[in-house]
């Protein structure tokens, strides 16, 4: 039997056998799609990461399947009625994502208004230190300051 491969993505983590060349031309080859963090950047799929210990948890280890196909048509009811419409996720306020996007399109059309920024004028200090409409200009970081600069104060 086979299986389309276009456009899937390859979850992974950055171990050197996931981010080899060989390993990526196979990946291109059948049309997948890499995927991990970039380098000392660990939360880039932590979203990922956590459905992944979710679903191997509350759904693989805790069954037993008969055979490949019973394990995909487990995994596809396991996403669609219970992850998405009755598991609650911390992080959607204890809600499901079904819930939580119903109601945030509620919310939407309620407000009809994009989100907006008030921008409080005669509240921002400059550089200089004086108060005054606009925008406040950013000094340099420390270690931004060239280091002739930094020789010439220190003397």
């Amino acid at each position: 039997m086979a299986y389309q491969t276009s456009g899937l993505i390859h979850h992974s983590d950055r171990g050197v056998q996931y981010a080899s060349g060989e390993y990526v031309a196979i990946l291109e080859q059948h049309q997948m799609i890499p995927s991990m963090s970039r380098p000392a950047n660990p939360y880039d799929n932590a979203s990922c990461e956590s459905f992944i210990k979710t679903l191997k948890r509350e759904e693989i280890y805790a069954n037993a399947y008969e055979n490949l196909e019973h394990l995909r048509a487990n995994i596809a009811i396991f996403i669609e009625q219970y992850y998405n419409e009755q598991r609650l996720h911390s992080a959607l306020g204890y809600r499901s994502p079904e819930e939580f996007e119903r109601q945030a399109q509620c919310q939407s059309a309620a407000d009809s208004k994009g989100a907006t920024i008030t921008f409080v004028a005669g509240l921002a200090q400059s550089s200089t230190g004086m108060l005054e409409q606009g925008t406040q200009t950013p000094s340099l970081a420390p270690d931004l300051i060239p280091a002739e600069e930094i020789s010439e104060t220190a003397s």
